[in-house]
């Protein structure tokens, strides 16, 4: 059903209230690979993952891409926009196939002003993002590729299950992808994947990448801040 109550950060409204705000929003499907928002768009509204994966996609004027994140279902994004009435920041496509309600910015921010709860949640998702970008400018301005690349790979992965001493990245990432997403060349990568791999740090099994020594890779990057 297309209650707003359903999407985790509107939980707190009643289910007819959320109801007959949902009737106000458009529920929109997309195909795998199709582009939801372009960056520089002039639209206001907040888009919330109902079900499937987007990715979010800084594009700088040289033609350079850099991934910032994969939002999941619970997720929002066009939050700034709406409150500041710029132009989109980023470029956001799907992955899979995707469910995404398109909130109005005048409910949006109606919800917001009227409702504590929303506001605070609204803020600690924007909190929770200033601190990421901090930390991958600092990891951008002070780290090698080499580590900047050992961060993110920490990053992607989870516990391996039946191993909890190792972690792995699953489904893996291409090393196109690895490489936008800590902004570097793609041969960079191959290199330090293969170093990793001969080493014995780091694997690659069938549908995974697998860290086999985590303890390793978090010391080196530890070390490189420290030089």
């Amino acid at each position: 059903m297309e209650n707003l109550s359903n999407i985790p950060l509107f939980s707190s409204l009643d289910a007819e209230e959320g109801e007959r705000l949902g009737r106000a929003c458009l529920w929109k499907d997309y195909e795998a690979h199709e582009l939801v928002i372009d960056i520089d768009e002039e639209t206001t509204e907040v888009r919330f993952v109902v079900s499937g994966i987007v990715r979010i996609i800084n594009r700088f004027a040289v033609g350079k891409e850099v991934i910032l994140c994969e939002m999941v279902p619970g997720d929002f994004f066009g939050e700034l926009a709406a409150i500041d009435n710029e132009m989109r920041s980023a470029n956001v496509t799907t992955l899979t196939k995707t469910r995404i309600c398109i909130v109005p910015q005048k409910i949006f921010l109606e919800l917001i002003e009227k409702s504590n709860e929303i506001n605070m949640k609204v803020m600690k998702v924007l909190a929770q993002r200033v601190r990421t970008l901090n930390m991958r400018l600092a990891e951008q301005s002070f780290l090698q590729a080499k580590h900047r690349l050992y961060a993110e790979l920490l990053r992607l992965s989870k516990p391996r299950p039946g191993n909890p001493d190792q972690r792995s990245v699953s489904p893996p990432p291409t090393q196109r992808e690895l490489a936008e997403r800590i902004g570097t060349r793609r041969e960079v990568v191959s290199r330090e994947v293969n170093a990793l791999n001969k080493q014995g740090i780091f694997e690659k099994t069938r549908g995974a990448l697998v860290i086999v020594n985590v303890a390793e890779l978090q010391k080196r990057i530890s070390d490189a801040w420290d030089e």
